[in-house]
């Protein structure tokens, strides 16, 4: 591995919100293969990485004995090339890792799963089926469900997720990802985040107008709403 590869755009030092129950930091890749609007990351989806594998294990050797775990976030982390020896060297410093991903890596997340190089995803479900390209401009609808599928079969510890900006996703649309999940038997914790409103996003996404109405929502499992 090149340690003077520069994949990574910032590192968030501290955090505990971003792993459950886990003092953690965050690496925040560069790129993405999506294109979502409301992205408020367009410098680490356009743009090349800032620091070095170097730098980053200089940083986690400084945080031994003092967090718990590693959230490889991004961007999308799982394009990494090299992000199973980046796993492989984290946990043998002593962290937990968890990989927030888009999905449409669903080989990359096997093999991670597999080999026991990650403790944790949080799987961005974007849109349903009928709107996933307009919003991620990607046509990787089934390579999310065979990630999707794959976590629930081996029954790996996971949560959905899906950011909620009310003029691009109504209440109708997450019902229809609500009612994938139960269709393949997804029991865990389905978060919905709340779009808020920063410049510049990817997109240039206004404020929105429209009004999201949890109470539309149909209660097959439990939702945790975040920031609403």
């Amino acid at each position: 591995m090149n340690l003077q590869t520069k994949p990574i755009s910032e590192i968030t030092r501290f955090t505990t919100l971003d792993f459950p129950d886990r003092l953690s930091c965050i690496v925040w890749f560069s790129g993405c293969q999506m294109r979502c609007p409301y992205c408020y990351n367009p410098q680490m989806v356009l743009e090349d990485g800032k620091i070095s594998l170097e730098e980053l294990f200089k940083f986690l050797n400084s945080r031994k004995g003092k967090l718990d775990g590693v959230v490889l976030s991004g961007g999308e982390s799982t394009l990494f090339p090299q992000i199973e020896l980046l796993c492989k060297e984290i946990k043998d410093m002593g962290f937990e890792v968890k990989i927030d991903t888009n999905g449409l890596m669903p080989q990359r997340v096997k093999s991670l799963v597999k080999k026991g190089l990650v403790d944790f995803i949080s799987l961005d479900f974007k849109a349903p089926k009928e709107k996933f390209n307009i919003i991620t401009k990607t046509n990787g609808y089934e390579k999310l469900q065979e990630t999707l599928a794959f976590l629930i079969e081996n029954e790996f510890k996971f949560e959905v997720r899906t950011t909620v900006h009310p003029d691009l996703l109504n209440e109708d649309d997450i019902n229809q990802i609500i009612s994938t999940l139960h269709s393949f038997g997804y029991k865990g914790r389905y978060a919905l985040q709340k779009y808020l409103h920063v410049i510049p996003t990817l997109g240039e996404t206004k404020e929105p107008k429209n009004h999201f109405d949890i109470k539309k929502l149909n209660n097959i499992f439990d939702i945790e709403f975040r920031n609403f």
